[in-house]
């Protein structure tokens, strides 16, 4: 089997896929990302589409995976934080309430045949004060990620509860991309490296 193309610079969805044990290379998209409407569940849905036919196009007959991630909270749609004052104001909005996790998948076979859903997960934050936000910040941590945190790293210290999949929340929706794996005929967990 031909490895598997990432579609993503992401190293926390490249250690998520390597659960899997099957072999991969990672080739970025260098889809247009902007001008995306829609819920956020849409939206992460299309972009993800938008990468893995940009990558299928310059990659023709290999299988391509794409993700994209987004946080929502109170209707406002957190990508990732332009600066250290956007993400204090994206934390303070999470602070103490509950947000939804939109990770949009995209796997596109060989032949062509593409599996295109969106996973969603529900996460509540414990009440953060200005100096916790403000320190987490100066961590550098928040910096690339959707909503200004990571799940994984330190502000899984601010998670009070969780319903759905804790990888989606990291990028990677392994049980999502689990059934698209499955219906492709991948067989998983490969051997051994």
């Amino acid at each position: 089997m031909e490895p598997i193309i990432l579609a993503s610079q992401s190293p926390r969805r490249r250690e998520l896929f390597s659960l899997y044990r099957l072999p991969f290379e990672v080739d970025p998209s260098g889809a247009d990302e902007e001008h995306v409407t829609g819920s956020g569940a849409e939206r992460v849905r299309e972009l993800a589409r938008r990468k893995a036919v940009e990558v299928a196009a310059r990659r023709p007959g290999r299988m391509v995976l794409a993700a994209d991630t987004l946080v929502c909270v109170k209707d406002l749609i957190l990508g990732k934080p332009k600066d250290e004052t956007d993400a204090m104001r994206m934390l303070s909005l999470l602070s103490g309430t509950w947000h939804e996790v939109h990770t949009g998948l995209c796997l596109i076979a060989p032949d062509g045949f593409m599996q295109l859903e969106a996973d969603t997960t529900r996460v509540r934050f414990l009440p953060l004060d200005g100096d916790l936000i403000r320190r987490y910040v100066s961590t550098g941590e928040p910096m690339d990620k959707a909503g200004a945190y990571a799940i994984q790293g330190l502000a899984g210290t601010f998670v009070s509860r969780i319903e759905g999949s804790p990888s989606n929340v990291v990028g990677l929706p392994l049980g999502l991309l689990s059934q698209f794996l499955q219906r492709a005929g991948v067989p998983f967990p490969g051997p051994a490296r």
